[in-house]
């Protein structure tokens, strides 16, 4: 107890003297506030300037034949051969046989259509002789009389040419017939399905199989009303076709693309689709099959991504993704006085990458390119030099020993 008061008297006596002090009316003097300057927001800047920008539009789309067909043999018969480039998934070139048919009816209409003909050419050289002769006995009877076509046989001459005419056509068409048998490619290519095998009886419009050409192939590529106006698509087989790039769409978008098709956009299809509004593009592959080069061959019904070549904007600001705050605002630097200026941009063209506008900007504008988490309109700023990559660093540092 007795600590207790002992240390309370100092305090106590302390305050008595404050209070006596603020009575006799001495000025007790306030602490005064102290003036920082404002804290300026450090950042990068980039100077705008107009320039010119190639359009690429992104898409998508999936690998289709261009040239496919349904093999039908023509003629009627049994399979009795398929041949090895008539499997599934095999090569074939033009003019290849496919299959073979049993010849042995088709070569009896051969050789009965040529007893036809032969027929038909004595009866042809019987009417000749038999009109020659009636001109003379003719003659004979009535000299200096016309013979009329009838006492000339001529209406029997006629008829004779005829069957002349119908045997020769039955004979070239059995003669068609008979090489129909062997089933040709009509272009080279490569089989889709075969429907058929050996032994099997087919009539003149048998699906044998299904193929398609190897050639060329293509992809089908939907383009959006509101790109449509950066590209110039070809609508007669005069125009130039437009130039498109080919990657897999399978391997994931992040990574580098090891491989890429080069493909062209030929025709576009006369309708929009009555659901997304969108036109589809055909562009065209060549050896999509990788016949004749080194790169992997595509699969019919592969996706792939597809960068178009489009049109190039003229006189255009290139706003990188990176330097915008908002959807479409960036943060300009007013030079005289640096400080923040927000400004709001309507772009005519953005991807992921960038933003491209002609209005709202002028020549020579500095543009904030460091993240400014919080930056009001009109904040003070100082400009900082960007500070070297690791990259750049290293390469500098590299070539220190060669300088000296």
């Amino acid at each position: 107890m007795k600590i207790l008061v002992r240390a309370t008297i100092p305090v106590a006596i302390l305050a008595i003297g404050f209070a006596a002090w603020k009575w006799l009316g001495v000025p007790v003097e306030k602490p005064k506030p102290q003036h920082h300057a404002p804290q300026r927001l450090q950042t990068e800047k980039s100077v705008l300037n107009p320039s010119s920008y190639a359009v690429i539009i992104e898409t998508q789309g999936n690998v289709r034949s261009e040239q496919a067909a349904t093999i039908t043999p023509l003629v009627s018969g049994r399979v009795i051969t398929i041949n090895p480039s008539f499997e599934d998934g095999a090569f074939f070139k033009k003019g290849d046989i496919l299959l073979e048919l049993d010849p042995a009816d088709l070569e009896t209409e051969v050789f009965a259509s040529e007893s036809r003909l032969a027929r038909a050419e004595a009866t042809q050289i019987q009417e000749q002789a038999r009109g020659k002769q009636a001109e003379l006995n003719w003659q004979e009877i009535s000299p200096g009389e016309e013979p009329s076509p009838l006492v000339l046989r001529i209406p029997q001459l006629r008829e004779a040419d005829a069957n002349v005419s119908s045997a020769q056509a039955d004979l070239v068409q059995a003669k068609r017939n008979l090489e129909r048998s062997k089933v040709r490619a009509p272009f080279g290519g490569r089989v889709k399905r075969r429907l058929v095998g050996v032994g099997q009886a087919v009539g003149a419009a048998t699906p044998l199989g299904e193929i398609f050409g190897t050639a060329t192939a293509e992809i089908r590529l939907p383009l959006a009303p509101s790109q449509l106006p950066f590209i110039d698509l070809p609508d007669n087989k005069d125009d130039h076709p437009v130039e498109v790039i080919l990657t897999d769409a399978l391997v994931d978008p992040s990574q580098p693309a090891t491989h890429q098709w080069k493909a062209h956009i030929v025709r576009t299809e006369g309708t929009l689709d009555p659901t997304s509004r969108e036109l589809f593009a055909i562009a065209r592959i060549e050896d999509p099959f990788s016949l004749h080069s080194e790169l992997p061959q595509l699969r019919i019904g592969q996706p792939l991504r597809a960068a178009v070549k489009g049109i190039t904007l003229q006189d255009v600001y290139v706003i990188p993704r990176t330097a915008m705050r908002s959807l479409n605002r960036v943060f300009l630097i007013e030079k005289d006085n640096p400080k923040i200026k927000r400004t709001d941009l309507m772009p005519i063209w953005s991807n992921a990458e960038v933003l491209i506008v002609r209005n709202g900007l002028n020549p020579g504008d500095w543009l904030a390119t460091s993240q400014l988490p919080y930056a009001p309109n009109g904040a003070p700023v100082e400009i900082v030099e960007p500070i070297p990559s690791e990259e750049a660093a290293g390469s500098t540092n590299s070539a220190k020993p060669e300088d000296s």
